[in-house]
């Protein structure tokens, strides 16, 4: 069903049952992020907040809060998308069915973008940023910001909305030193497509000029976050998805979604940078303040009973895991397809996506002396880290399964595959040096870190265990998953001292390697009793605390020409470092506040 607003979607979601109205006045600062929170938990409803304290604008968030609303949502389009996406993965497929694919060329046609259509809501009115929800979602932020926009820019080589670039770009609109009403802050990587777009005006001296949408029909916000195959536009992507052609118009310059609810314009002029930040991400904890692109604000629009579509980043799994589990349904099989010998690859929500890959890949090389070990599954891992996002991971865990009976989405059965298998001699491999997610503090300074790729194939060298033996049941360990503990340690204070830990720890084990064999790895921990708690606990303090070149250890270690290995149990050192973000931590008064709201609404937990 194709929506031509954001409150049509609501009115449809509110006759399903799946609409929770709030009419309470509710504070942006923290309340609102607080009973997102809470309705997300427990897999609830949409939500629309009727009385926004400090503005006249109506909020709604948690739209795509479960796969099954998403899937409702663009029930009627989903077949048609993901035949579009596969003939693109294939285009020999359309010559080989004609009669099958005619209609799936149609309907992408029918979807090309409508320049100037008559109606136009977009320009009912404009308004000012400050008029806008100012929603602060977590204590530390640094201000209030857009959590679900469209960031629109064109090529200032080949101006136009074909080759213009949709993405979702977080947007903070007050706080630090941004001038009320006539600054903004713009956070995306130079790599992404608005950044090649400013790089492009910045040779050519000259202000990108910069569009950013909110609201309007769901489609163009799951466009602007979709990793769509090169030459298919995110606008006519969206005309597919919402069956409804995005329609827009230009405004001294700008362009303009005439179907948003809101439209912020300006531009970024070259050199011109503030500090943003700090902001609750989804790796769980806080990006801190950085210089990112200044937003000299032109003019802001809004629709008539605009609404103001949110999110709450945070410690996965949020509202954006349900976004990635709808792309995957669209994909498919798009990423495997373009990497040879792929079979599933899968970037972990729980360790806050990034961090951590989970991959199976074909092992079809012969070595000459018939021995089974990681050969081709290692050319698809570089394959694998110099692939778009995936390039951003930090851990990379690779496996052939020539019994196709192993998938990546059923976490626990993969890595005991892997731990079964992999020899802690031979088959890790690091990247040093190297490039790793923005966002992620772990590395040694901004976008600096390092990879590892731990590899596995061939039949079981060992029986993992499933309890602690003595020596690390008298430190205090805890079992996480059969072959994988939990070593609590004093809090990390220095890399030299985590050295001197490390040795003292080695040569105790080194006494007792024998009673350590079916111990594959170990994670060191301030809390092994939280770590070990759950599966998405060991997770996430695991992958996300991590620089490999710097946190990964081994019993009875050795450098053997450049290669490192070990004979004893992997040591990952997941202790919190100075240099660490904080975690996110929402404030207990406010959540008290949002219970009770909630209670008053009606809502049942």
């Amino acid at each position: 069903m194709g929506y031509a607003s954001l409150e049509s979607c609501l009115e449809d979601l509110e006759k399903e049952g799946q609409l929770l109205r709030i009419r309470e006045e509710v504070d942006p600062h923290l309340e609102m992020a607080a009973i997102h929170l809470k309705v997300f938990a427990s897999a609830g409803l949409a939500i629309l907040f009727e009385n926004v304290k400090g503005s006249r604008f109506r909020c709604s968030s948690n739209i795509f809060g479960t796969l099954s609303r998403s899937k409702f949502i663009f029930r009627d389009a989903l077949q048609t998308v993901q035949q579009l996406i596969a003939l693109r993965q294939d285009p020999m497929a359309a010559l080989k069915s004609p009669l099958k694919n005619v209609s799936t060329a149609w309907s992408a046609l029918k979807a090309l973008p409508l320049r100037n259509p008559i109606q136009k809501p977009l320009l009912h009115q404009q308004i000012r940023i400050s008029d806008l929800p100012q929603i602060q979602h977590w204590p530390d932020d640094g201000g209030a910001f857009v959590t679900l926009p469209q960031v629109y820019t064109e090529d200032p080589s080949q101006p136009g909305i074909m080759k213009a670039n949709l993405g979702m770009y977080r947007i903070q609109l007050s706080g630090n030193e941004y001038i009320q009403d006539q600054e903004i802050g713009l956070h995306y990587q130079l790599h992404r497509g608005i950044g090649v777009h400013q790089t492009k005006a910045n040779a050519l001296n000259q202000a990108l000029k910069v569009s950013c949408f909110v609201g309007g029909p769901p489609a163009h916000s799951v466009a602007a976050v979709m990793p769509l195959p090169e030459g298919i536009s995110e606008m006519t992507f969206a005309g597919v998805l919402g069956q409804r052609r995005f329609r827009y118009t230009y405004q001294d310059g700008y362009a303009l979604s005439t179907d948003a609810d809101f439209v912020i314009t300006g531009e970024v002029r070259p050199g011109e940078v503030k500090p943003e930040g700090p902001f609750g991400d989804h790796l769980g904890y806080y990006s801190l303040k950085h210089p990112f692109p200044l937003m000299r604000v032109h003019k802001v629009y809004a629709r008539k009973n605009a609404i103001w579509p949110f999110t709450v980043v945070g410690r996965p799994p949020q509202e954006d895991t349900s976004f990635g589990q709808l792309i995957h349904e669209m994909t498919g099989q798009a990423i495997p397809n373009e990497i040879p010998g792929l079979r599933e690859v899968h970037a972990v929500d729980a360790a806050g996506v990034h961090p951590l890959l989970l991959a199976i890949g074909s092992e079809r090389y012969t070595p000459y002396l018939n021995l089974a070990q990681p050969a081709e599954i290692l050319t698809i891992a570089n394959h694998i880290l110099g692939t778009g996002q995936l390039s951003l991971a930090k851990f990379l865990y690779i496996a052939a399964d020539p019994n196709h009976q192993l998938h990546v989405h059923d976490i626990a059965a993969y890595l005991q595959f892997i731990f079964e298998r992999m020899d802690t001699r031979r088959d890790i491999h690091f990247y040093t040096n190297t490039s790793i997610d923005t966002l992620d503090y772990s590395g040694t300074s901004i976008n600096q870190g390092s990879k590892v790729v731990f590899a596995a194939c061939g039949e079981p060298i060992r029986r993992l265990k499933t309890e602690l033996p003595s020596i690390l049941k008298q430190r205090g360990a805890v079992m996480v998953m059969p072959g994988v503990c939990a070593l609590p340690m004093p809090n990390f204070e220095t890399y030299a001292k985590t050295a001197m830990e490390m040795d003292m720890l080695n040569q105790q084990c080194q006494a007792e390697l024998a009673s350590l064999e079916g111990i594959v790895q170990m994670v060191v921990c301030e809390d092994a009793a939280f770590t070990a708690g759950s599966l998405n606990n060991y997770l996430w303090v695991t992958y996300t605390r991590c620089n490999p070149s710097h946190d990964i250890y081994g019993i009875q270690s050795f450098i053997d020409f450049k290669h490192w290995g070990c004979h004893g149990p992997v040591i990952l050192d997941a202790r919190k470092k100075p240099h660490h973000a904080p975690p996110l931590i929402m404030d207990a008064s406010v959540e008290r506040r949002a219970e009770e709201i909630l209670q008053r609404a009606g809502y049942k937990f």
